[in-house]
């Protein structure tokens, strides 16, 4: 199917075609025929799958139509409710991406900066706003936003807000959104929050699920070292110097962690930076454009301030820490291979991340592939062996006849009197370490 057979208004195809869209990923065939018709949506999918399309163009096109018969100021009539600022921001680069021939004004608010700039672009009308919780609700206390024109609302990456703490302040959102409206809610996974969440949202919907599998085991290509977590540095450094020229986003667990490794980084004189909440808006956005535009060839960042990074040809992602959580490493590894593109996606497990690893490999129903043995994995192996050794049963010393025996078989094989087959060989490969070991 192509974007043609979906029924777009030729303003939105023109758009669709620029930004070199085709054919619809599976959530965009699937959700926007159900919008189209007015239907509230319930859909099931992680980031990368093209969700941003998916309720972008419907709503788009439904405004364009809409607007030829309410000409005036523009007034909020579409509501997009993010987690992050970086999310916000890309949905908004989205909006204007799709609606460019449609004369539809979008802004963006999030909080960490001065409100000014903000509240000046609500004065002057805007038909699509896209805005994180905390400053939604601060602009709507001071009366700067009214729902009064309100006709859509999206809910997107819903289990990552509550994951955050924004339960409460969604619950006030929803509750002050007018009865009659279009909505649309989305997350990546539906635990018994989110669903009673849902129910409060949403009136008469359809469901679209995209499952996990379908994003991690077509386009991206997979793979796992296994390596102790003091050589995680120098692995790092070791396959970034193999790829110089390509784009890398490397995953850290905690924001003490992603400093951590732009410090390891810099002492290879590799140039990198960091974003993650306890950076300033100011420096997230500069690492982020840098990123965007190639001047930044690698970005360390923390799952939460990832949500918002899409870049086109985006080649490698790679996990340094593996997430705790399965459904995290889903999205981590979303950020490659986006819409039909491929990508690449390298995970280290240290010792204490192989739960991590069988729980992930189970979630997408396959084994991660293992990558080969690599000069920085001895110390992960060692400890291995050590633990392997010291749960064996330790055997009695061997008598003193037993030891001359072993001497004479060794002499007989070194003038050649022994042909090495039969049962002096197989002690002595048994008492070589194995590879496996």
């Amino acid at each position: 199917m192509t974007f043609k057979e979906l029924g777009l208004a030729e303003t939105i195809l023109k758009a669709v075609e620029a930004e070199g869209y085709t054919h619809p990923t599976p959530i965009q065939e699937q959700a926007i025929p159900i919008l189209l018709k007015g239907k509230d949506l319930l859909g099931v999918a992680q980031t990368g799958t093209g969700k941003t399309a998916a309720f972008g163009i419907p709503i788009l096109q439904l405004l364009h139509t809409a607007k030829h018969q309410n000409q005036g100021k523009s007034k909020v009539r579409a509501l997009v409710v993010t987690p992050t600022r970086e999310l916000a921001l890309q949905i908004g680069e989205s909006f204007t991406a799709y609606g460019k021939f449609t004369g539809l004004k979008n802004t963006v608010i999030f909080g960490g900066v001065k409100q000014g700039k903000q509240v000046n672009a609500l004065r002057n009308g805007v038909d699509i706003l896209i805005a994180t919780p905390g400053r939604l609700l601060d602009l709507m206390d001071q009366g700067f936003i009214t729902f009064r024109d309100l006709e859509f609302v999206v809910l997107d990456e819903a289990d990552q807000m509550l994951d955050m703490g924004f339960i409460h302040d969604i619950k006030k959102i929803i509750a002050k959104l007018p009865p009659k409206r279009q909505s649309l809610f989305f997350s990546a996974t539906m635990p018994k929050t989110i669903v009673e969440l849902s129910r409060k949202m949403l009136g008469d919907f359809e469901r679209v699920t995209i499952k996990p599998e379908q994003a991690t085991a077509e386009k991206v290509e997979q793979g796992v070292y296994f390596v102790s977590k003091k050589n995680k540095p120098k692995l790092l450094v070791h396959l970034l110097q193999e790829r110089p020229k390509d784009s890398v986003l490397v995953f850290s667990r905690t924001k003490h962690g992603a400093n951590k490794i732009v410090k390891k980084l810099g002492q290879a004189t590799i140039k990198s930076a960091a974003i993650h909440g306890n950076k300033s808006q100011t420096a997230r956005q500069k690492a982020l454009g840098d990123f965007k535009d190639g001047k930044l060839k690698i970005l360390v960042a923390t799952d939460i301030a990832a949500r918002g990074i899409d870049v086109e040809e985006l080649s490698l992602v790679i996990n340094y820490d593996l997430p705790n959580v399965s459904e995290t490493y889903v999205h981590r590894i979303g950020r490659t291979g986006r819409a039909s593109a491929s990508g690449i996606a390298l995970s280290f497990c240290d010792k204490d991340e192989r739960p991590y690893l069988r729980d992930i490999e189970k979630l997408i129903k396959q084994e991660i592939p293992r990558m080969p043995e690599h000069q920085f994995v001895d110390d992960a192996l060692e400890e291995e062996q050590n633990e392997k050794e010291a749960s064996r049963p330790q055997n009695p010393k061997p008598s003193r006849n037993r030891n001359r025996n072993r001497n004479r078989n060794r002499n007989r094989n070194r003038s050649g009197k022994s042909n090495f087959k039969g049962g002096n060989n197989q002690s002595r490969n048994r008492n070589k370490p194995r590879d496996n070991d």
